[in-house]
Order: structure tokens, then C-alpha cells, then sequence
């Protein structure tokens, strides 16, 4: 064993032994800081198992053996006597053993809202819109997969009533810019030759709408859109008459032209947008009965404006129902989403010309790019992991190399006991590899996953209100991305500083 390993372990255990218990919160309390230490470590045969480091929000790793400790800090501060204006702030710092990188500034940002608009710059975790944050596959578009951007953006986090005092019609929104930090971890993990980009900007923007109050009417809808935009940067490509660099404006124009997808790329060949543009309309149907409820939801991905717009229909998406029962201990909530993304608007592409004027724009090729190194961060897809990423290719090249497939997945969860969590999860996939490059023949996976959160409030004598122990068992089988066996125990422990 490696002196890093034994330190992170060690020191994990000393915390354990050391922190203090979490306060309960002062409800008169306007301002307030929380902490949360944690330490976990994964260990088995194989690769480290998907489930094991898919929507973690980056901080995972593939490998079979590793670990991480982790201090992180957030606070939130009235402004003023009327409260309305409010200050948030955070700190998430990792160290880590057998990760893309040994020290991990996960989270480290500022903002300020009134009422329920705000202004956030830095880099911030964010959930998932209209998916289940624990038993869901994930979002194609903004998913909680990588780590996140370090972006400047104003964004209502809530809905907001448009007429006041009445939910039944609310909205939500965010626009956005960041600004990726993975420059260096591409320089060491492509072979010679293999394309990547230096630091490129991100424009991200989403709007939503919610129809109904579940309090007065049973039946509530939501319905927006995501839409991303790569632009900026740097590119290094062999693919255009010799290994060379691809220079992209970074000019007010080209931040505005990123907007709607207008514009160039950095060389005269594409010039079908600014950058690399992407998103997902994503719907949702809720009907409540008694403490029930169904919800049925829909996440249509689109890489170009033929399927922004429904060009070529619905086959691809992601398509779910989740039933919550809340007073069931054993069963508490029940998922289930099939996931189909080999359509990609079909396998031929034409460009109109005099003897057929049609144009076809097939072979959408989800979240890949010509230039760009596609839709990933630190070698992890930003959206859903079923989209096998690029951490996976023996090739070291920075891209994905199997975005067709089918899936089906399942997630229970439920309290049997107070203080006893569990949740199950379970994803079979047939993959096709890519247009452009195929698989000889079709690959399968299953993964599966089975965790347990003891979360006590006391254990004898000793109070431990705010400390949690999770252990969970996964493994993979199939041909994809190998037969995976894992094991990973995580220690928590979260409460306020009273101020």
C-alpha cells in the first residue's frame, strides 16, 4: 500500500474519531454556517463499478482502489432589516488518492439574491431540474455527473409565483458563462497526436414553466428547456493537414453569438454555429393522490436546431415514471427510465446541392465534436453516465466513443428503520458504439448498485445528530466496460457553527 493511501485512511479515521456532533438549527437563526467532513474509500477488482462514481458531481474515480477526504464549508447571511437581500457563500476542498488529480477545489463560490433572484460566480454544485436526485440515471444536458464549471451566472434557484400569492403559474430561470479548468489533465491524458483544447469557454441558459399547485389540484406540469453552447479556446488537432492549433474568438460578438447558436467555428469548414451547441427539453406530469404520487417525465436531447425543433420526432430520449409512497417504509419511492439515444436523427447526412436541394442533418453524434473535446469535464460526461466517457478509452483520446445505445434502469429507495436508509439501483444497456465508428458487434453491461445510510441521532451515551455511515456494494458485467467488483464506505459528518 502506497504512504499517500495509508495517510488519506488514517487521517479519515482520526476525523472520525475528532469531529464534532452537528447543532440542531436555531429556526430565529438568519445567518447561518454549515461544515460537512467527509471521508470515503472504494476498493474492489476491476475498474471501480459505474455506480460507485457516476453523479457524484466529478469526485469519483474509475479505478478500482481510491479515496478521498473532504472539508467543505457554506454560509448564508441577511442583509438588512427587511432580510430580503441575502449573501451565500461556500468552500468544498478534496484531497484525493487515485483521481484525476491529487488536490480538488470542488466548490468555491459567492452570490447575492433579493427575494429570489441571485448573482453566483465561481463554481457550484447544482441539482438536477425535474430528475430524482438519488435514484435517477441523470439529465442529458446538465447533469450532475462532472465536476462542476466555475461560471458567473444570475439565476432564480426556486420558482417564482408570476402572480403573486398563487402557485399554480411559476417560472424559473438561468443564463450563464464559465470558463473549464481540465487544460491540464487533457495535456496528460491524450496520446500524442490526439485531439484536446485548452481552456474553452461554456455559455449554459435554461428557462422553465410549472402549471398547477399540487395543495389545490392534484395534476401539476412543468416543461422547459437547457441549452448549452462550447466555445473559445485553443484546439489541437492532426485532422486538418498536420498536427496544429485552432485558434477560436473570444471577442463580445462571439459572446453574444454563443447565445443562440449563431455564427463560425474557428476554421472555414463548419460554420454551422458558434461552437459546439447542445440541450434537452425536459417535461414533466405529476397527479397526487392522497400522500401518492405518479410522475411521468421526458428528457429529449438535441446537438444541432433539427432536433431542437423536432425535426426528425421523438424516437431519441430518456423517458421516466417515478411513484412515491411516503408512508410505505420499505418501498418509499419506485423508478423506472428507458433511455434510447441510437436514432441521432438517422445514419445519413447531406448537404443540399444542385442536384438534390434537400438537406438531411443526420448523424447528430451526442456529445461529440469535430473541434471540441465534446460534453465532458475532467474526462467525465457533464450529462448522463450511460454515455460511456471518455475516463474509459484505452486509446486516451477525448472523446465518446459509444453515445448509441438503449438502456433501461431501475431505482428503489425507502426508511425501513428511522435511522436507516437504503437505495437500489440497477442499469442494462445494449451500446452500439457510434455512427462513425461502430462496434463489430453489439456490447452489454449491467450495473448494479445496493447502499445503506445509518444516519443515528444517539449511540449510547455519545450523541451523533449530524454523522452518517454509508456502505454500498456494485458491479458491473458485460463487455463494455468490464466485469467491476466495488465496495465503498463514506463517513460524514455535517452540522452549523451557531453565530
Amino acid at each position: 500500500m502506497r504512504s499517500g493511501k495509508k495517510h488519506l485512511i488514517a487521517i479519515s479515521f482520526l476525523l472520525a474519531a475528532t469531529t464534532a456532533t452537528g447543532q440542531e438549527e436555531n429556526a430565529g437563526t438568519n445567518n447561518k454556517l454549515g461544515y460537512n467532513i467527509e471521508r470515503q474509500i472504494s476498493f474492489g477488482n476491476g475498474k471501480n463499478p459505474l455506480w460507485l462514481n457516476a453523479n457524484k458531481y466529478g469526485l469519483s474515480s474509475i479505478k478500482s482502489n481510491n479515496g478521498y477526504l473532504r472539508l467543505a464549508l457554506d454560509g448564508h447571511y441577511k442583509i438588512g432589516q427587511s432580510k430580503t437581500w441575502e449573501l451565500e457563500y461556500g468552500a468544498d476542498l478534496a484531497t484525493a488518492y487515485n483521481f484525476t488529480s491529487s488536490f480538488i477545489i470542488q466548490q468555491l463560490y459567492t452570490g447575492i439574491k433579493y427575494r429570489k433572484t441571485g448573482i453566483w460566480i465561481g463554481s457550484k454544485e447544482r441539482a438536477a431540474h425535474l430528475k430524482n436526485a438519488e435514484l435517477s440515471s441523470g439529465s442529458q444536458t446538465f447533469g450532475t455527473n462532472a465536476r462542476p464549471i466555475p461560471d458567473i451566472r444570475i439565476e432564480t434557484p426556486d420558482y417564482v409565483n408570476l402572480i403573486r400569492n398563487k402557485k399554480w403559474l411559476a417560472f424559473k430561470f438561468h443564463f450563464g458563462y464559465g470558463l473549464t479548468t481540465d487544460k491540464r489533465w487533457q495535456k496528460t491524458f491524450v496520446a500524442e497526436g490526439k485531439r484536446h483544447t485548452n481552456y474553452f469557454f461554456v455559455h449554459t441558459k435554461s428557462g422553465f414553466i410549472r402549471l398547477g399547485d399540487e395543495n389545490k389540484f392534484p395534476i401539476v406540469a412543468e416543461g422547459g428547456l437547457e441549452w448549452a453552447t462550447q466555445f473559445g479556446g485553443t484546439s489541437y488537432d492532426i485532422n486538418f493537414g498536420g498536427y496544429k492549433d485552432l485558434k477560436s474568438n473570444v471577442g463580445i460578438k462571439d459572446f453574444i453569438k454563443a447565445i443562440y447558436g449563431g455564427g463560425s467555428d474557428a476554421i472555414d469548414v463548419y460554420k454551422n454555429s458558434q461552437g459546439n451547441s447542445l440541450g434537452s427539453w425536459l417535461f414533466s406530469l405529476s397527479y397526487k393522490l392522497n400522500n401518492a404520487k405518479v410522475r411521468l417525465y421526458m428528457d429529449h436531447f438535441f446537438e444541432d436546431h433539427s432536433q431542437l425543433f423536432f425535426q426528425y420526432g421523438w424516437k431519441d430520449g430518456l423517458y421516466g415514471t417515478e411513484i412515491t409512497l411516503p408512508q410505505n417504509r420499505i418501498v418509499g419511492t419506485l423508478l423506472y427510465e428507458y433511455m434510447r439515444t441510437d436514432y441521432q436523427s438517422g445514419p445519413i447526412y447531406h448537404d443540399g446541392n444542385a442536384t438534390i436541394p434537400d438537406q438531411i442533418s443526420a448523424i447528430d453524434n451526442y456529445y461529440n465534436h469535430t473541434i471540441f473535446p465534446g460534453w465532458q469535464h475532467w474526462g467525465q460526461a457533464i450529462g448522463n453516465p450511460l454515455y460511456t466517457s471518455p475516463l474509459y478509452n484505452g486509446d486516451h483520446s477525448i472523446n465518446f466513443s459509444n453515445n448509441r445505445f438503449r438502456a433501461h434502469h431501475f431505482g428503489v429507495s425507502g426508511n425501513p428503520f428511522n435511522e436507516l436508509h437504503y437505495r437500489l439501483l440497477y442499469t442494462y444497456t445494449e451500446n452500439l458504439g457510434s455512427y462513425d465508428r461502430p462496434f463489430d458487434d453489439k456490447k452489454y453491461n449491467t450495473s448494479f448498485m445496493a447502499e445503506l445510510t445509518y444516519s443515528p441521532k444517539r449511540i449510547g451515551l455519545l450523541h451523533t445528530e449530524g454523522n452518517s455511515l454509508r456502505c454500498a456494494f456494485a458491479f458491473d458485467k458485460g463487455n463494455l466496460i468490464g466485469n467491476n467488483t466495488g465496495f465503498q464506505i463514506t463517513l460524514c459528518s455535517r452540522g452549523l457553527f451557531q453565530l
